[in-house]
């Protein structure tokens, strides 16, 4: 057998697992049919327990395809940790970045929407005044420490998937691709709600589409913390820290009054526009960074 079909048929035994083993347990978490407001706190968490799974498909395609369990180095798990060579950036921007495109998506949404702005709308959301300012640093630190939660994603995806993609096609289709499957792996969650609620023209098709969209955006900064440090740790706190909304400006956004461009709230629109320069950026610096490790 060939390498590259060797490669091929290892991620689709990694993505057979990852999407077989997450959907039959979303599908019996959400058997009732209730959306995701409709749930209590412990049931929302107990649904998201099926973000482990892309981690353990990883391990269950290593050990079913005889890959080995490097922790650390090439065509490893990527679960080591390294400073050296100033990889400590790659952990210090997945701890900022989140806040950066968050906070200037949320300026963009105002742009493009200025009636979403409400004084006070942190009262509706039982948030003191004085501690807004505090948010970012609240979901940097909560997100750095519960990143063992996002582990459960992003060892799989960024620490299985994207590099198997990489060696099977150029970077750009690959992150492309990768976002696409990542995004369409969300579809469940999608449908009840959890992502952009339920109340939206299009649904739940528009917002699957939407979610695709986001995954690739996202996906281009968690696989560039991921290939620069050689580690899975800085995607998992990012994405942990994204997660934790590292905003000032949500305190005085109502995204239910926001207008629909295209189908989108402008508050998942501005997030969108945000990611995409930011992207842009770091595609670039990454682009430097490769010609550079090359010469």
């Amino acid at each position: 057998m060939n390498n590259k079909k060797q490669e091929w048929n290892r991620l689709i035994i990694y993505l057979a697992f990852s999407f077989g083993l997450a959907f039959l347990w979303f599908f019996l978490s959400i058997s009732k049919g209730q959306s995701w407001d409709d749930m209590s706190q412990r049931m929302q968490s107990f649904v998201a327990l099926g973000m482990m799974f892309p981690m353990i498909s990883h391990v269950l395609a290593r050990w079913l395809t005889k890959e080995g369990s490097t922790l650390a180095g090439k065509d490893s798990m990527m679960l080591g940790i390294s400073f050296e060579n100033r990889k400590w950036i790659y952990f210090l921007l997945a701890i900022l970045l989140p806040w950066v495109y968050t906070e200037l998506g949320n300026v963009i949404a105002l742009l493009l929407s200025p009636a979403c702005y409400d004084s006070e709308y942190y009262l509706s959301i039982e948030i003191d005044k004085k501690l807004l300012t505090l948010l970012p640093l609240n979901a940097m630190v909560t997100g750095s420490i519960g990143s063992i939660a996002a582990l459960g994603e992003e060892g799989g995806w960024r620490g299985y998937m994207m590099p198997k993609l990489c060696k099977l096609m150029p970077k750009a289709p690959a992150l492309i691709f990768g976002g696409i499957i990542w995004g369409l792996w969300h579809a469940p969650l999608t449908c009840i709600g959890h992502n952009f609620g339920t109340d939206y023209p299009g649904f739940p098709y528009v917002g699957i589409l939407c979610m695709c969209v986001m995954c690739i955006f996202m996906g281009i900064l968690l696989t560039f913390v991921t290939e620069m440090s050689g580690s899975v740790w800085p995607a998992a706190i990012m994405h942990a820290v994204n997660n934790a909304g590292p905003s000032i400006l949500n305190g005085y956004i109502d995204p239910d009054k926001g207008k629909w461009i295209l189908g989108v709230s402008t508050h998942w629109l501005g997030l969108m526009i945000s990611l995409m320069i930011v992207d842009l950026i770091v595609l670039i610096i990454w682009r430097k960074c490769r010609k550079k490790a090359e010469l």
